[in-house]
């Protein structure tokens, strides 16, 4: 399959504390060293604990955080640094779903004004075209034409978050990122709108970028996931291999946190110890390695590689490559 998101040796920092003539002194390295590739027409999940840069790197792929090195790629063209009237061609191709419906919305706009902006800004369709546009994208989300008149605090979470999505297919993106989506609604809710994600990828050919910290919702509607730890991802593979036979100490003891409804089934949940590293103060080594059971003095000293274990199964783990199972 075509690549459509290609990031090379990503990193991201965030400034935190300066000296007396304001320079900068300390930083969050919100994301490290992190590569992976995006194929047309799949889901391709980011998950992790919050504050392990998940949020962030979705915001480098759409160009709303310029990273401070590596490469993005997009549809073949490099566009990590380039300016945002270079940008502004390519925004119509990339949108995003944000984790607040409500504040994603502008409350002083109805909901016909919020939809048709992005056919304003990238297109040259008069009053009547644009209408029209808008009253079949309510319908395709599960709304009406009758809610276009409405403001958003008129609306339901999950109603708020269908305006959102239907906003962010206006312009028929090829890629659409989605940043916990469903994390802020109930979860009778969330079963609908992951149902119309499904929905959507097929009628539309969309690719998506899927970020959430909930393993069970990423494996409803996964192609292949990416686990990331402190910023650094610590293992890739296609859904059914990471759910069957997780690699990474980290990746079993999400998995193992994820609920079974089964209860005479025996579920063995890996509790971890330790406290969770600065990201102002990386550690030498693995970032997973003050939590790691399997840790050795290599794991606390040397930064692992990623090894691609199987085919299409990447981790970053000292203990893999020592046990002989590559």
């Amino acid at each position: 399959m075509e690549k459509i998101v290609s990031l090379k040796n990503v990193s991201k920092t965030f400034p935190v504390g300066k000296s007396l003539l304001g320079k900068p002194t300390k930083f969050v390295h919100a994301v490290n060293n992190v590569s992976f590739d995006v194929h047309e027409g799949e889901t391709f999940s980011i998950v992790g604990e919050s504050g392990c840069g998940k949020s962030t790197t979705g915001r480098i792929i759409n160009h709303l955080l310029v990273p401070d090195s590596g490469e993005v790629w997009f549809m073949g063209k490099e566009i990590s640094h380039i300016s945002q009237d270079e940008m502004r061609p390519l925004r119509k191709d990339m949108q995003m779903i944000f984790q607040d419906p409500a504040g994603s919305l502008n409350p002083r706009m109805r909901v016909s004004e919020l939809i048709e902006e992005p056919l304003l800004i990238h297109t040259e369709m008069n009053a009547e075209e644009r209408a029209k546009v808008v009253s079949e994208l309510l319908g395709i989300v599960g709304l009406s034409a009758k809610h276009a008149k409405r403001y958003p605090h008129e609306f339901s979470g999950g109603q708020k978050q269908r305006i959102g999505i239907a906003r962010a297919l206006t312009v028929n993106p090829k890629l659409v990122i989605a940043d916990e989506p469903i994390s802020a609604l109930d979860v009778s809710i969330q079963a609908q709108v992951l149902n119309l994600l499904h929905r959507l990828q097929e009628q539309y050919k969309l690719t998506y970028v899927f970020i959430s910290h909930d393993l069970s919702v990423v494996e409803m509607i996964s192609d292949r996931i990416a686990v990331m730890y402190l910023g650094f991802v610590v293992e890739t593979a296609p859904k059914e291999k990471l759910y069957a036979a997780p690699v990474h100490p980290y990746t079993q003891a999400l998995l193992s946190a994820v609920p079974i409804p089964d209860p005479d089934r025996k579920h063995d949940r890996i509790i971890l110890e330790g406290d969770i590293p600065s990201t102002i103060n990386l550690p030498a080594g693995c970032p997973f390695a003050a939590r790691c059971k399997l840790c050795t003095k290599q794991c606390l000293e040397q930064r692992p590689e990623t090894k691609e274990v199987e085919s299409g199964h990447f981790v970053a783990c000292h203990q893999w490559a020592v046990s002989g199972r590559q």
